[in-house]
């Protein structure tokens, strides 16, 4: 296949990723199953899919979700615009469900059309939504020499083992173990064979995907050392954790937009100045009767971590704002419409009359255009703020 966004593209005929999402959320507490818990107005499961939608080589996604969250999952894909993605029924183990989303490119059972076969298949966890295009592109690479390979990290505690009694019975050596983690990535014929000769028990108490290519295709699985990112949501800790991070991630670009007015485009060139050594910024011009449809298309290619300012101009002599009523309904309008793909825009009026007030003034509306999106209030979105 073609490379993708990497430079150095996988060398395989066909790439495709299995996302198992069936889990109750036990460990977690609550009703929610916990990939689909709202982090950041946005559920858990999305930003994992947008993490392996992002990698242009893989071809298909496949979420397996329980029969109950079908069309909760559906419906996420649709809101999100999320393409190549698949969802399909999973069983009622991780390894059913798993096998469950590799039927789908090789019967018909469970879709109406067959998936191309790809050669090499990447499981990760819906859980898991921090994983980057490089260790997939390092398992996959490997999976293709070797069979089978996962990414790994080392022991943060001792293992020990309870005898009968509950007392300790022996201790591993730390540094002769690993902790097996996701991605892992096969040649999809290993691994669906493995599958298939799988015996109940297997597929009822397992949980390691690579002990099964080993025991039933004796295949050695390579280990990748895989980065301090690849932990799994499991506890409301976690959770907690995993938006403090995507918090941080979203507030790492913004978008300034301004008018085609030729003061106002220099009050945005000057705050895209004051904030570019901080964030990425990326800044656009253009008239408010075409911004709508000019942004959505802009914003669907996105990953919608990001905030739009709508930069506006006061050089009156007065404290009276200079933006109409029918500017401000059409910034609020389009406020509400991004907000439900996670996208918060704020209004900015900046006010000057020469030159040095103003870069003073552009710096204060660089602190605060700072803290909006540190901050991510989604209350305030659509509101006018004045620096």
């Amino acid at each position: 296949m073609e490379p993708g966004g990497c430079d150095a593209g996988p060398t395989v005929k066909a790439v495709a990723a299995v996302l198992p999402a069936g889990g109750s959320g036990e460990r977690l507490g609550g009703a929610t199953p916990k990939q689909f818990c709202t982090v950041q107005g946005r559920p858990l499961v999305s930003y994992t899919v947008r993490a392996v939608e992002r990698v242009s080589w893989i071809s298909d996604i496949i979420v397996v979700v329980s029969p109950e969250n079908i069309e909760t999952m559906k419906s996420i894909i649709e809101k999100y615009g999320h393409k190549r993605v698949t969802v399909t029924e999973g069983g009622i183990t991780r390894h059913r469900s798993i096998f469950n989303g590799l039927k789908l490119f090789s019967e018909n059972k469970f879709s109406n059309h067959l998936l191309q076969k790809p050669e090499v298949v990447v499981i990760h966890d819906a859980v898991r939504p921090f994983v980057e295009e490089d260790i997939l592109l390092k398992v996959v690479m490997a999976a293709k020499e070797h069979g089978a390979a996962g990414a790994i990290r080392p022991l943060v505690s001792t293992v020990i083992a309870s005898a009968a009694d509950g007392c300790l019975d022996h201790s591993l050596e730390r540094t002769k173990y690993r902790a097996s983690e996701m991605p892992q990535a096969f040649l999809f014929d290993i691994i669906y064979q493995a599958y298939q000769q799988c015996t109940d028990y297997d597929l009822d108490y397992g949980t390691e995907c690579l002990h099964l290519a080993l025991k039933y295709c004796k295949t050695n699985a390579k280990l990748v050392e895989g980065t301090a990112d690849l932990w799994k949501v499991t506890y409301k800790r976690d959770l907690y954790a995993a938006e403090s991070i995507i918090k941080d991630s979203l507030s790492q670009q913004i978008c300034i937009i301004t008018d085609v007015k030729e003061a106002v485009v220099q009050v945005g060139f000057l705050l895209h100045e004051s904030l570019r050594s901080q964030i990425k910024v990326e800044t656009i011009s253009i008239s408010l009767s075409k911004r709508d449809n000019h942004l959505q298309n802009i914003f669907s290619g996105q990953c919608y971590n990001f905030v739009c300012i709508n930069v506006h101009l006061n050089t009156s002599e007065n404290a009276s704002f200079s933006i109409d009523l029918e500017e401000l309904t059409k910034m609020k309008k389009f406020a509400r419409e991004v907000k439900r793909k996670n996208i918060l825009v704020y209004g900015l009026l900046i006010q000057y009359k020469d030159y040095f007030p103003l870069q003073e003034t552009v710096n204060s509306a660089a602190a605060l255009t700072m803290a909006l999106i540190k901050d991510r209030n989604p209350e305030l979105t659509g509101q006018l703020v004045v620096a």
